[in-house]
């Protein structure tokens, strides 16, 4: 798998950013340990699943993989990230009254630590729960679309930085 550029690179090292509070700095970005790039890219899915399970609907979820990113101010060939946007949309009109305050009280009895858990910036002032789990060495932003039609939750997942294993490049 390839690094991807352009949009979804901007958007994953901003989310990076604002997930791990990570900045330009190297010393600042969080380690996930060494990685090749397929078992990088298989947690980050496995991270994904279990926030799917968390949600505890039945519903549909948009399909886009994951992707592998270049951590700030590391080289590329030899660190990497990993990024994982979907939205999931209940099958059922209404369930997601409730569902993030659920979450924000059930995530930390798995690990996850509530970093943020407030309206974001937009004009519809989204609720959006953002969590750090530093034993998977992942962070997750979901967000509430309540005024969409149907409402929606988006589903940000993003690792800490891969080292590839020694000999080894970015894929």
């Amino acid at each position: 798998m390839k690094t991807k550029t352009g949009a979804a690179a901007l958007l994953a090292s901003l989310t990076l950013t604002t997930l791990t509070g990570c900045g330009m700095s190297e010393d600042k970005t969080p380690s996930a340990g060494i990685s090749g790039t397929d078992q990088a890219i298989e947690t980050t899915k496995g991270v994904s699943s279990e926030i799917y399970d968390l949600i505890g609907l039945k519903g549909q979820t948009t399909k886009p993989g994951v992707v592998t990113n270049a951590c700030p101010g590391k080289d590329p060939e030899k660190f990497f990230s990993t990024f994982h946007m979907w939205t999931f949309t209940p099958a059922e009109q209404g369930p997601l009254d409730g569902v993030m305050e659920r979450l924000k009280q059930s995530m930390p009895g798995l690990g996850w630590k509530v970093v943020g858990f407030e309206p974001d910036t937009s004009r519809n002032r989204n609720l959006t729960l953002t969590a750090d789990n530093d034993a998977k060495k992942h962070s997750v932003k979901i967000t509430y679309w309540a005024k969409d039609e149907p409402p929606k939750l988006n589903v940000s997942v993003v690792s800490g930085c891969y080292e590839v294993p020694e000999g080894e490049t970015v894929e």
